[in-house]
């Protein structure tokens, strides 16, 4: 549903939250029955009960994420059945709401996100961010469904939404301690007050270590670790009670020894036996991988592999009182330096030796909007405006053992290791993206229990790139040479320099898109009694178009295909319909949400089947038609002060409803060309150069999750000091998904269930626990991957096993 006054200056407030009481799960924290913890939206400036607006949100306070120990976004995932999260690493993360928002599979940052993350109404464009910890974060809130008629970046899947701890005129001060097992250790803190009758101040640090959960054999290292630390600063200026500023500044670095995919399993492809897994790894006398139980925890990956995530950023934010509403400005800048290095061949062998893409980012934010409040009409109108610069410098080395493993077994070069032995490719990547939007949100009460609330948004997008891949390997005499598909070069024809061409030749294009994009929507609510609240929603919404910059196919002819450097836009029809009930005295909610999204020109990765290709290649563009329909429903209930339970379900049914030139699931891929089979997911058929997998499962996406948990206190006296003791439960479950773009038998993921307990002790002050994470040690595959080269190796991104720790909290 269309949330969008919810992302507005002083979004959520909690009225009256009892201190000794933080809000023990997702939906009673947000849509509580009992007055005294009803959550206040002020967004359309005025005080407003959630249940009293008409938008699909889940809210979760800060001092429930504290409690839960979410303090990043992948640990949310266990509490909003309607968010999904998957990263192999920082740059590789996907964050998907009612299962889009970006597409599975390749990086590239030449497309636009269909999630939206802000951290105090600043549109944060890197993904990347949502890998670090929380700091100081006062509320979450998700919303699900279409967002961009009201402020900010436009998103076609829903938003996130994060507020910080604002600064206070009351000195306050809160101080955290975690230990646990696997070496986990973590601290927060944050103090705030007033420097004088006008300035106040807050700084806020968290720092998180733990050892990696995966033993590398061949580093003697854990791997997979955590190793995050964080900075927060405002200050607030208010001179007088109509007018405020609040400066803003953040530091987050993430330097963990991280990320390694590990063996899985094997498949078997359409590669002829010698080019697969078990014959490749055969012609390296003495190797064997560790263990083919991914669960024992150990690999060997041979070449180094860091992800030093590092983001920051300045921001302004004034809000002036004017008339019958008030003006904001958000001004802001951030930057991200991301500084990888990967095995990419997920075996401890020297295939490949170095694959780091190292990037650097800029980006600059303003946004200027007036939203004001007449009695009958509400209304927001603003503009939007984003500019990005990405630079990116990186390198993929191949090693000596990439002949053997790359090259075809008949050939006597693959006998050879110094042909493909340090073949390089350098990469000068870069982007410019400028984004212009304005935007109006009209509240027309047509009569004392009906609202009509329509939207506009009218959009402009021109990104610029520049893609230059330069590769290089000795020739057969020695001498270095350019790798290039140029035939009157003269080395075109020598046999090494061919062999290295098969593997990557040099590429150069500039590819470019702009376009402008109308897109609106149309709310109706209706009051049915004081207590249930009804309404629909209509969106025509849009994903901006992009660019590939991971490079594209090459035509016979070794020039680019630069038809197929530009990805057009996506283009979303949204239905939704509602009910917000509260009852028991309104002590219980029970809110309910069905909704239908078809998305054209859905982007998503495809292979090349280009008329004149001389190679086939991955690459994103567009999926002709996807279809993403759901029912969704939140219940919570508060008996009393000792009470809390909840339950959250989501029934999500997907597919693509038309997608022809798919790239092959692993069974069928790697064995040449042919006519695209029945289903693709028939091991034996012939191997075409892609697949019509209309009617198949998008990726990512379980048909059922749900999230539930419950929370009991009783009254308790410690060391002096009167509280409750209190027992803590929550849990989730998602049922199998897909885990490749396109549907394979081999990376399915089958459905888990996680069980959290925490037990301890509070009084206004000092909240002292231990808890237990997945309690039950459950064992489950957080994505599985099929790895370069169709070889039959599926690799695995593994959950965290059980952990285990205590946390001492203190506010004063």
């Amino acid at each position: 549903m269309i949330s969008h006054f919810l992302l507005a200056p002083a979004a959520l407030a909690v009225a009256n939250p009892a201190p000794a009481q933080p809000a023990a799960e997702p939906q009673v924290a947000a849509e509580a029955g009992a007055d005294d913890t009803a959550i206040v939206v002020t967004a359309r400036r005025r005080a407003e009960n959630i249940q009293d607006v008409p938008v699909a949100i889940s809210v979760v306070d800060g001092a429930t994420l504290d409690s839960k120990g979410v303090f990043n976004l992948n640990r949310l995932t266990q509490l909003q059945p309607s968010l999904q999260f998957f990263s192999t690493n920082p740059r590789n993360t996907f964050i998907n709401i009612r299962g889009i928002g970006a597409p599975f599979g390749l990086t590239n940052d030449g497309f636009e996100q269909g999630v939206g993350v802000y951290v105090d109404q600043v549109y944060y464009n890197r993904i990347a961010s949502a890998t670090l910890d929380f700091v100081d974060v006062e509320q979450i809130e998700v919303l699900r469904g279409p967002q961009g008629t009201l402020y900010g970046k436009n998103t076609t899947a829903g938003a996130i939404n994060i507020t910080t701890r604002a600064p206070s005129f009351e000195f306050e001060g809160r101080a955290e301690v975690s230990i646990g097992n696997l070496n986990f250790k973590q601290a927060k803190a944050s103090v705030s007050g007033p420097l004088s009758d006008t300035l106040a101040a807050r700084i806020s640090v968290s720092a998180t270590d733990r050892r990696g959960t995966i033993y590398n054999v061949a580093t003697d290292t854990w791997i997979n670790s955590q190793d995050n630390v964080g900075v927060r600063a405002a200050l607030l200026w208010k001179p007088t009670e109509t007018f405020r500023i609040t400066f803003s500044g953040d530091w987050n670095l993430q330097d963990p020894i991280c990320c390694g995919q590990i063996y899985a399993r094997l498949g078997t492809t359409q590669r002829v036996a010698s080019r697969q897994y078990p014959a490749l790894t055969a012609l390296f006398p003495g190797y064997q991988v560790p263990s083919t139980n991914p669960f024992d925890r150990v690999t060997d990956l041979d070449a180094d592999i860091a992800a030093r995530n590092e983001l920051g950023g300045l921001s302004v934010r004034a809000e002036w009182d004017v008339g019958p509403g008030t003006i904001t400005s958000i001004s802001a800048w951030r930057y991200w330096n991301w500084g990888p290095k990967n095995d990419r061949d997920f075996t401890g062998l020297p295939v490949y030796t170095k694959v780091n893409n190292p990037t650097k980012q800029d980006q600059w934010t303003q946004e200027l909007r007036y939203a004001f409040d007449t009695g009958r009409i509400d209304a927001v109108v603003g503009g939007f405006l984003f500019y990005q610069k990405i630079r990116t410098s990186g390198v993929q080395e191949s090693g000596p053992a990439a002949s053997a493993w790359l090259l075809n077994p008949s050939s006597a070069l693959s006998k050879n290791p110094a042909v493909l032995n340090g073949v390089i490719a350098e990469n000068d990547i870069r982007l410019d993206n400028l984004s212009l939007a304005g935007f109006a949100k009209l509240n027309w009460k047509a009569g004392d229990r009906f609202t009509v609330s329509p939207g506009v948004r009218i959009n402009y997008d021109k990104k610029d790139g520049y893609y230059d891949s330069v590769v290089t390997g000795n020739a057969s005499n020695g001498t270095r040479q350019l790798v290039t598909n140029d035939t009157t070069h003269p080395y075109y024809n020598d046999p090494w320099i061919a062999a290295q061409r098969g593997l990557q030749s040099s590429q150069f294009f500039e590819p470019g898109f702009s376009a402008w994009n109308l897109s609106f929507d149309l709310n109706l609510s209706y009051q049915l009694s004081d207590d249930v609240l009804g309404y629909a929603t209509y969106a025509r919404s849009f994903k901006t178009g992009g660019i590939n910059l991971n490079g594209v196919p090459n035509l016979s002819n070794g020039l680019p295909a630069l038809e197929v450097a530009q990805i057009k836009p996506e283009k979303v029809d949204h239905f939704e319909l509602g009910l917000k009930s509260q009852f028991w005295d309104r002590q219980a909610t029970l809110n309910l949400a069905a909704y239908w999204t078809e998305i054209r020109d859905f982007q998503a990765s495809v292979i090349s089947n280009i008329s004149g290709s001389s190679t086939l290649r991955g690459y994103l563009a567009n999926a002709d038609k996807v279809r993403v329909r759901g029912v969704e429903a939140d219940f919570s209930v508060r008996p009393s002060d000792r009470f809390n339970a909840y339950l959250s379900g989501a029934f999500t049914d997907h597919r693509f409803v038309r997608f022809v030139d798919a790239p092959c699931p692993p069974e069928l891929a790697g064995g040449g060309t042919g006519t695209p089979p029945g289903p693709p997911s028939t091991p034996g058929a012939n191997s075409p150069a892609n697949c019509d997998v209309s009617g198949q499962w998008l990726p990512g996406i379980s048909r059922w999750s749900f999230a539930w948990g419950a929370e009991g206190n009783l009254p308790a006296t410690l060391l002096g000091k009167d509280g409750e003791v209190y027992l803590g439960y929550e849990a989730s479950y998602r049922s199998t998904f897909s885990s490749n773009a396109s549907r394979s038998i081999y990376t399915d993921v089958r459905g888990y269930s996680l069980h959290n307990i925490r037990f301890g002790f509070r009084d206004d002050s000092l909240d002292i626990f231990g808890w237990v994470r997945n309690a039950f040690d459950q064992n489950y595959y957080e994505s599985l991957a099929v790895t370069p080269g169709n070889t039959g190796l599926i690799s695995a991104q593994l959950g965290d096993p059980r952990t285990f720790g205590g946390t001492i909290s203190y506010r004063f």
